[in-house]
Order: structure tokens, then sequence, then C-alpha cells
């Protein structure tokens, strides 16, 4: 007999914002790697893809790891239980601080790139920015989730199918 959670649709939203995130970061990696291995030609090159102050072999390799973090973090909302999922004021306090600094850094680097290269406006170059605008979104919207919480997370009511 299998067991189905009931989820509450402020979980569901959780689940889904944190979700839709992760789709877009998994679209930059896969966009870079497709240029990167199989030389695709409708993306934009290489050069538009990094800022080069990691090797790629190692910028993949972080990418992969923030990748499986964040999965992690999706299935523990989509279960309606595990670590992550857990509300933790501490951590959740200090999430929404690394996620501020994290995007206001990247807004500065946005709007220092844009100053110094006015030819490529609004976009040129601007790939790796807007995806770290993604990851500190997702620092932040974390943040938010658990550190918002109060009590102890309800245990979900299994529903029994037939």
């Amino acid at each position: 007999m299998s067991r189905w959670l009931v989820r509450s649709s402020v979980q569901k939203r959780y689940f889904l914002l944190l979700s839709a995130l992760l789709f877009w970061f998994c679209l930059r990696v896969l966009g870079q790697v497709l240029v990167a291995f199989f030389g695709v030609k409708f993306l934009p090159p290489m050069e538009e893809w990094f800022s080069g102050l990691l090797p790629y072999p190692e910028l993949l390799t972080s990418q992969i790891l923030i990748i499986s973090l964040f999965g992690k973090i999706c299935l523990d909302f989509a279960r309606g239980h595990g670590y992550f999922v857990l509300p933790r004021r501490r951590l959740g306090i200090n999430l929404l601080k690394f996620g501020s600094l994290y995007l206001g850094t990247m807004i500065v680097r946005y709007v220092i790139r844009m100053a110094l290269y006015p030819h490529e406006r609004w976009t040129g170059g601007s790939i790796p920015i807007f995806f770290h605008w993604v990851l500190a979104s997702s620092y932040w919207f974390w943040g938010i989730i658990i550190g918002a919480r109060r009590g102890k997370v309800r245990p979900q009511t299994p529903i029994h199918a037939c």
C-alpha cells in the first residue's frame, strides 16, 4: 500500500519557489555545458557564460555540488520533512544575511560592469551575474522559509491510496 503525504498550500508554494530557482540554475549549467562540450551555436559563446575566475572544470564541479545540495533541499520540501525543512531561526537569519549580502554584491557587480562596458548594455556579459542573483535568491528565500516559521514541524497526515 503506497502512502501520499498531504501538504499545505504554503508548503507547496515553498517547494515550487525553490524548485523554480533550482530549475533556472540547472538551465544555466546545461547551457554552459552545451556550449563548452558540444559547441552549440544558438547559445552565447563560452566567454559570456563565466568570468574565468575559476577554471571551467572546477566551476562545473562546484555547480554540480550546488545542484545536488539544492536538489536535496527541494526534495525535503517536497516530502514535507527532512533536515533542510526544519524551522531553525538562527540558520534562517544567517541565510538571510548571506543571501542579502550575496545579492547586493552581485547587483553592485552588475552596475560596475554596465558602467565599465556601456556598449554591452543591458545584458552583455551578464549571464553569470544574473545566475548569481538566482543563487542568492535561493539562499534568501530558504532563510525566510526556515527562519520565519515558528514551532515544530507538524507531522503530515498520510492518505492511503487504494
